[in-house]
Formats: C-alpha cells, sequence, structure tokens
C-alpha cells in the first residue's frame, strides 16, 4: 500500500515538474531575450528621457505613497521583487477558477510589465516578469523603481503618468494633492477603463473606498481621516 502511495504520488508530481519545468524556462527565455535587447539602465533612460514631466520619488506626496502601497502592495518595501505570500494566494485562485485571474504581481513586477512586456495573462510572462523584477531590484533603489512606476503606469483618459493624470483630473500639482484625490488616484491603475473618475464616477468612488479601508486596516490612517473621506464621497 505505501508503495502504491509512492507511485501515485510520482505519478502527480512528475507531469506538474515538467510542465512547471517547460514554463519558467521558456519564461526565462522571454526575459533574457528582453534584457538583452534592451538593459535595465537603458530602459531607465528612456523612461526619463521621453517622459516631458519625468516626476521623481520625493515630489509624490506620502500619502499618495502609502495609498499606492496599501492597496497595491503592502510589503513593498521589505520584499526582493515578489511577494510569496501574495503569489501562493494567487495561484490558490487561479487553480479554483482554471485560468490565470489573479497575479499577485508586486509593484516591481507591474513594472517589470508595463516596461518590457504586453498586458496578456500568459504563465510564460509571469514568469519572465518575476526574472525582470528580480533585475529591477538588482539594479534600483526601492525609491526608484516606485518612481518608475508611476511614471509608467496608465490612469485612464489617455493619461499615461502620475504627473499627467494629476493635472488632468484635478488641474494641480502633485505636491498639492490632498488625501482624497490621493486615495481615488491610487485605485485607477487596476484597472484604467473601470475606474476611471470621469468614465464612471460610482465605480471610481467605490475602488477609492477599498484604498481607504487598506490605508486603515494598515494604519497608514485614523479613524477619523477616513470617516472624513468617506463623508465627501
Amino acid at each position: 500500500m505505501k508503495k502504491f502511495f509512492i507511485f501515485l504520488i510520482l505519478i502527480i508530481l512528475i507531469p506538474v515538474a515538467i510542465v512547471g519545468g517547460i514554463f519558467t524556462y521558456k519564461g526565462y527565455s522571454l526575459y533574457k531575450d528582453a534584457i538583452n535587447e534592451t538593459s535595465i539602465e537603458k530602459k531607465i533612460e528612456e523612461i526619463k528621457s521621453e517622459k516631458e514631466h519625468y516626476t521623481k520619488y520625493e515630489e509624490l506626496p506620502q500619502d499618495y505613497i502609502n495609498a499606492v502601497v496599501a492597496v497595491e502592495d503592502r510589503r513593498y518595501f521589505s520584499h526582493n521583487g515578489i511577494d510569496l505570500i501574495s503569489i501562493s494566494r494567487a495561484i490558490i485562485k487561479d487553480i479554483q477558477e482554471r485560468e490565470l485571474v489573479e497575479g499577485g504581481s508586486t509593484i516591481t513586477q507591474q513594472l517589470a510589465k508595463n516596461t518590457y512586456f504586453t498586458q496578456k495573462k500568459e504563465f510564460t510572462r509571469k514568469i519572465a516578469e518575476i526574472f525582470m523584477a528580480f533585475e529591477y531590484e538588482k539594479k534600483c533603489s526601492k525609491e526608484e523603481i516606485f518612481e518608475l512606476y508611476v511614471n509608467t503606469m496608465y490612469f485612464g483618459d489617455g493619461y499615461y503618468s502620475v504627473y499627467d493624470a494629476t493635472h488632468g483630473y484635478f488641474d494641480k500639482e502633485i505636491g498639492d494633492l490632498n488625501l482624497y484625490e490621493c486615495t481615488l488616484l491610487a485605485g485607477i491603475p487596476n484597472a484604467p477603463s473601470v475606474y476611471s473618475p470621469t468614465k464612471n464616477p460610482e465605480l471610481a468612488k467605490q475602488r477609492q473606498a477599498q484604498v481607504l479601508n487598506k490605508m486603515l486596516k494598515y494604519k497608514y490612517i485614523t479613524q477619523e481621516e477616513a470617516d472624513k473621506i468617506f463623508n465627501k464621497m
């Protein structure tokens, strides 16, 4: 009986290991092709030179940074490019749904996807994204990764950076954003066509509420601060 169970486990694990190895190899190859074509250093140089209004990390309001970290990647400042807890949770969800519905992507992974790969949900691309995230973490500080992220994210309405979104949605400088505006802005990139405040104001507010609840949960704001925003919504 014991031998039978060992044999059964091997039957299950060997194909899984083979398929996993194939995806890993293809993902690594995709990553290597991308990095050989354009190095991280060159990619950063391109982003900074091509953006007319490139926003530095120190120009961002702390409330906005906190809002993004809370809703997108709460362990951002402590992980090395991937969040194993989030990835494990995402894998379970994907298995349940039998498709790639949740990615568990960190801010670094999202930057890798936005700057090197397509938005199409594929396991191979997800693996390549992980390798590229490690590369970004080796070459950049957390602050630089974050600023590259907000300068390359899509915020809906044709706004492809935090500067454009701030001026387009609020007609003000980034440093002048208040908590209400920071939390609204932080929620948009998750699904820009859905959460754009000009296209779907009610859905944008629902997403903003999620951001506020995350900030409250992780103690970035007090209940009193959250209630003031909720009363404006």
